[in-house]
């Protein structure tokens, strides 16, 4: 009986085992997929944005804010600090301590509950990681084969490494080089014993320990961590007693602001859907913007918005005049400055990028050099006299009657003169001498959208971003060659290398140096006593030219200096007049003078005179001197402007076909009609209604951010 009963205690007994070690292995089987979390880490790492010189402009991150760190970026005394007080056995275990865990039994018996649960290290990390803080034997058991698991697959190091950059440190720091940036502003290399030791003692208890709200207590943690290390023979007592009494600066960051909102968004909109989800990707994105020049071009739309704000009577709150700023490095493209609206809190939608506007006459230098490289010359006579146009539109005969804005006729006017004056009815009569379509061909060379058939041409009626007008503009400021304005100029991932370099679009032969530097001589005129004069500042050349469409709708100035170029825009939102005198001399030159001003301070260094290329010449026409090229010859003093009029009538009516209804009589300075612009898509939830004008067409004004993302401030 009794050896029955001994045989069959043995037979249940390793049956019992048999069933234990099977559900042991089918258990350890069943977790291989929550353990590949850890082995194959892949945390959500928030992304950074810099300037030019590598100043941060934001963290970008999804829900939590995280930088990563490799095991060799952290100090040692840092991760002997973790281990000193986490698991002081770290190295020797397998990743289950049975001395740590019979203790723990012990006490837990002792207290009638669970008081203490003898965590290794690992066993901590896959608690934050994969499993719950509830304290229940089953989690207890998987918590433990799943710690086996992991030391199996992965080195002590690489442990710690995933450790450190998964816990909490408070303040939605998540990872220790987090934390470190958070509240020291410094890089892991850069701490020191007690910073260290704050961080190791904050993921016991982040919120008890935060330093912003309970400095002392986070100290006389520290100071725990700080005894046990030198107990244990770690650190030793002069090391001791220098971190006891350091009392390090913690830093009160913000996660809700960044320095630079505008430029995150735009970075953030060209590169959505193109590298994954940027903001969870570790990316390093280095953009090309100067934030002293930003900082300045800020202050420059400030000062020129708020002086028309006063102009036309208006408050801040309650105006829909905006505005659009973008400077750009000419050789390079690179954008130095860009202010996208007057509010960004008001109003996120970035007016340089994103919106399409006339440039009226600050097209016309378009036009001018086509002249120019066609045979023209600054000094070549133009005629400056009225014309009214008749054509029909749906079998309807229409008069189209184009003025100046000072309603003057000089006759005729030496090309330069034109310009600088903005002389629409000598830019009408050279664009009826050039032709529309030599003109057409010419804009699309530089890849410039939406052109009109038709005389409209001559008076900047087609629509364009600031942007644009800066990519296009670069052929007066970069020597005749274009370059597309660039935004990032690369883009590292967390691994560390460079998966994006920008590579402008450029356009070479638009025209040649010579050619070049004689519309730049006519454009300084422009603002030296053109209309133009606001944008003057002592000191440094600048050229440019003013754009005013009608009814005063826009408002340009387009300009630049030897090294950076500058466009600047004015008008509302709705696409509604802006006032009597809204000219690109009155509300956009003033923001152009204003950041010059400022530049010359901020960089005394800039250079300030145009160089003359080769084959530019000075020479004299009745009694004046100028300027001229091989290509730009001065012209005959003997040689009669062309007078046949019927001849430009009849090449008129061949190059019209306007498509507008126009009161030969509306309107203060006779532009020409608004032709429809095509918009972005945009979502429904995002358009604003407006009134209809059928010279403005609605425009779709998005009046939330282009994203929601955080991005710490410094």
């Amino acid at each position: 009986m009794f050896n029955s009963l001994v045989k069959g205690s043995i037979i249940l007994a390793m049956v019992f085992g048999v069933a234990l070690t099977a559900a042991f292995i089918y258990a350890y089987e069943e977790i291989s997929l929550d353990a590949d979390k850890l082995i194959n880490y892949k945390p959500e790492t928030s992304s950074i944005i810099y300037d030019r010189h590598g100043e941060k402009l934001a963290y970008v991150f999804k829900k939590q804010h995280r930088l990563y760190a490799r095991y060799d970026e952290i100090p040692g005394f840092l991760v002997e600090g973790l281990v000193a007080m986490e698991d002081t056995q770290f190295f020797e275990h397998n990743g289950v301590n049975p001395d740590a865990i019979l203790r723990a039994i012990v006490k837990d018996i002792q207290a009638g509950a669970f008081v203490e649960g003898g965590s290794t290290l690992t066993q901590q990390l896959i608690k934050n990681k994969i499993l719950s803080n509830e304290k229940k034997l089953a989690r207890k058991i998987k918590e433990a084969i799943l710690a086996l698991k992991i030391e199996h697959e992965l080195s002590k190091e690489d442990i710690i490494e995933r450790y450190l950059n998964e816990i909490s440190y408070g303040n939605n720091y998540f990872g220790v080089k987090t934390a470190a940036n958070g509240y020291f502003h410094k890089e892991m290399n850069e701490l020191t014993l007690k910073e260290a030791a704050i961080l190791v003692g904050l993921p016991n208890a982040p919120s008890f320990y935060n330093p912003l709200k309970h400095y002392k207590r986070a100290l006389d943690r520290a100071n725990n961590v700080l005894y046990r290390m030198k107990s244990i023979g770690w650190i030793t007592q002069s090391d001791y007693l220098k971190a006891v009494k350091e009392s390090p600066k913690v830093y009160r960051t913000s996660l809700t602001q960044n320095i630079a909102p505008g430029i995150v968004d735009e970075v953030l909109r060209r590169f959505k859907g193109k590298l994954g989800d940027i903001r969870t990707g570790g990316y390093q994105i280095y953009t090309t913007v100067d934030m002293k020049q930003q900082a300045i071009a800020i202050e420059a739309v400030d000062f020129a918005y708020n002086k028309a704000l006063k102009k036309y009577k208006e408050k801040a709150e309650t105006s829909t005049l905006n505005t659009a700023f973008v400077a750009v490095e000419s050789k390079t493209g690179d954008i130095l400055a860009m202010v996208g609206g007057a509010d960004y809190e008001k109003s996120a939608y970035n007016r340089v990028t994103q919106s399409k506007r006339q440039p009226g006459s600050a097209f016309k230098p378009f036009i001018y050099q086509t002249a120019l490289d066609m045979g023209y010359n600054p000094a070549s006579p133009l005629t400056d006299l009225a014309r009214t146009f008749q054509y029909y539109y749906k079998g309807k005969p229409k008069i189209w009657a184009p003025k100046n804005y000072e309603r003057d006729f000089k006759g005729f006017i030496a090309f330069r003169e034109a310009l600088v004056h903005s002389r629409n009815l000598a830019t009408i009569n050279l664009v009826a001498d050039l032709g529309v379509s030599t003109i057409r061909k010419r804009l699309a060379f530089l890849d410039v959208p939406h052109i009109p058939r038709d005389m409209s041409i001559a008076l900047g009626n087609l629509g364009l971003s600031p942007l644009k007008m800066a990519q296009i503009f670069s052929v007066f400021a970069n020597e005749g060659h274009m370059i597309a304005p660039r935004l990032v100029s690369k883009i590292i991932s967390k691994e560390g290398a460079v998966i994006y370099e920008t590579r402008p679009k450029e356009i070479e032969g638009f025209t040649t140096p010579e050619q070049a530097y004689l519309m730049t001589d006519v454009l300084k005129d422009v603002v030296k006593r053109g209309t133009g004069r606001n944008a003057r500042v002592e000191g440094i050349e600048l050229a440019g030219k003013t754009g005013t469409t009608n009814n005063n709708i826009d408002a340009w100035f387009c300009g630049y200096s030897p090294t950076i170029e500058t466009i600047v825009w004015f008008g509302r939102d709705d696409n509604k007049r802006i006032g009597r005198g809204a000219t690109g001399g009155a509300l956009a030159a003033p923001a152009f003078a204003f950041y010059y001003k400022r530049l010359l301070e901020l960089y005394p260094e800039t250079k300030r005179t145009f160089d003359i290329p080769e084959g530019v010449f000075r020479g004299e026409y009745e009694g004046k001197a100028e300027l001229y090229t091989e290509n730009s010859p001065l012209p005959d003093s003997h040689k009669k402007p062309i007078q046949n009029y019927n001849e430009y009538d009849q090449l008129l009516e061949e190059e019209m076909e306007i498509t507008e209804d126009i009161d030969p009589e509306d309107g203060e300075i006779g532009f020409a009609p608004t032709i429809n612009i095509d918009e972005e898509p945009i979502s429904e939830e995002e358009i604003v209604e407006e009134e209809e004008d059928p010279l403005h067409p609605k425009r779709k004004v998005p009046l939330t951010p282009v994203s929601n993302d955080s991005g710490t401030l410094f």
